[in-house]
């Protein structure tokens, strides 16, 4: 298994950045190179499941997931499915006071294509961060102006 472990602050309460962050079909909005949808349950328990299709110019793969733990405005775990992505995504919201929260994403993830996959790790866990990283800047301003009633 291989973590990766990101934060970002958020000018806004815990419980919009919440109803934000788990706006599934609205993640296209800051999430980079990704749109998700709800495919089975409503998407805000556990058992629900949802594919995110990451990729460029119809060129990518799809993300399939099932949320596994529901908590809010805490946390949500998904169980990535597919034969690419497999292991778990937590997404957390910290409370930092009334108007502030921190955004935790964490992905434990198996590797793809054995030790060849292990090996490249090293390689493309950079890439993989940076995104993750503009990403979750993209999400700070998504939530801070986000807008209960555009759901």
């Amino acid at each position: 298994m291989s973590d990766l472990v990101l934060s970002v602050d958020v000018a806004a309460p815990a419980g919009t950045t919440w109803l934000a962050l788990t706006d599934w079909a609205r993640q296209g909005e800051w999430m980079l190179g990704t749109s998700v949808r709800v495919i089975e349950g409503n998407g805000r328990s556990v058992g629900s499941k949802l594919a995110a299709f990451t990729g460029f110019g119809g060129i990518g793969f799809t993300d399939t997931m099932e949320i596994t733990t529901w908590e809010p405005p805490l946390r949500c775990t998904v169980r990535h499915l597919g034969s690419l992505v497999q292991g778990t995504g937590v997404f957390q919201v910290v409370a930092k006071g009334a108007g502030q929260c921190t955004f935790v994403w964490a992905e434990h993830l198996k590797l793809p294509f054995g030790l060849l996959g292990r090996a490249g790790w090293p390689l493309a866990r950079p890439a993989f961060a940076l995104g993750v990283r503009h990403s979750l800047r993209q999400f700070a301003r998504f939530a801070e102006n986000y807008s209960i009633g555009e759901q």
